[in-house]
């Protein structure tokens, strides 16, 4: 397949769609150079966008953090995204939907003249992490960590906050790994590069608290699932220590989708009935 700059098809881009290789931006632009920008990962299933209004309300969210606003409504990015789906004619697919401040007057880090731009793309995209779904996905453990709220808008998916996730993505994959799990700036158990981690230990369910990285939309899905299963989860902070004694773990993520880890560092994991169970309940959640 050709790389994403050179594909047949439709991208949505400040309000009318135009030809795939022609969706460019000029290289003075804003976010190209201070980060000016907000995104959003979304699959669709059968023609139907999971979760398409939370993902779409929390672009503007998103926005608002980083001090602009996006000039099209909740529901002209809800139809603008069926739009891209039917002129590429798909039903199975991820949607990347974004907004960031393109060229203008201002050219430094003060940027309150340019203007916010909006595209919507989409695309077939199968598992994130290809056979870890089946075989449990093998993590490295990042040198960087998730930096404290008080020196990013944390809760916002912004593209900024992803540059250690990049690197930290990079240098698991030069080691044979899937990905790489994080700690928070005070030492604990955060989340993976582009995914929420959870743990079991004897039938209950821990999870690190986002108290200074992205609550994902799929993380509270599975929460809820988890409840709903009557199954105890536990929202708390975890310690590096802790890992041994965890008997599953399993990513959760719109890309990952519910994916089992098998091994992070030395620590090896099962990929166990929990796991197998709330993977299988979430695709069928999210095809119902």
């Amino acid at each position: 397949m050709s790389g994403y700059d050179d594909r047949d098809g439709k991208i949505w881009m400040d309000g009318q769609l135009v030809d795939w290789r022609g969706a460019n931006v000029h290289v003075l632009t804003h976010a190209l150079h201070y980060a000016s920008s907000v995104f959003e990962g979304e699959r669709c299933y059968n023609g139907k966008i999971f979760l398409d209004r939370k993902h779409t309300e929390r672009l503007h969210f998103s926005a608002n953090c980083l001090d602009f606003q996006i000039p099209y409504t909740v529901e002209e990015l809800m139809a603008a995204k069926q739009e891209v789906l039917q002129a590429n004619g798909l039903t199975d697919a991820y949607v990347r939907a974004f907004a960031w401040r393109g060229a203008g007057d201002d050219m430094g880090v003060a940027s309150a003249r340019n203007p916010v731009r909006v595209a919507i793309a989409a695309w077939h995209w199968g598992n994130y992490y290809g056979d870890a779904k089946t075989k449990g996905a093998k993590l490295d453990i990042a040198k960087w960590k998730r930096p404290s709220p008080e020196t990013i808008p944390h809760e916002a998916k912004a593209a900024g906050l992803y540059m250690i996730c990049t690197m930290s993505k990079h240098a698991a994959e030069a080691k044979g790994c899937s990905d790489a799990m994080m700690f928070d700036y005070r030492g604990n158990v955060a989340e993976a590069t582009g995914a929420n981690i959870f743990f079991v230990k004897d039938g209950e369910v821990h999870t690190p608290k986002p108290d200074c990285f992205l609550n994902g939309l799929t993380r509270q899905t599975v929460v809820g699932m988890l409840q709903e299963k009557q199954i105890k989860v536990h929202e708390r902070v975890i310690a590096p220590a802790e890992l041994e004694s965890f008997e599953q773990c399993w990513l959760t993520g719109t890309a990952a989708e519910v994916t089992p880890v098998g091994q992070i560092g030395d620590y090896n994991f099962e990929v166990g009935a929990l796991a197998l169970d709330v993977a299988d309940s979430y695709e069928k959640l999210v095809r119902a």
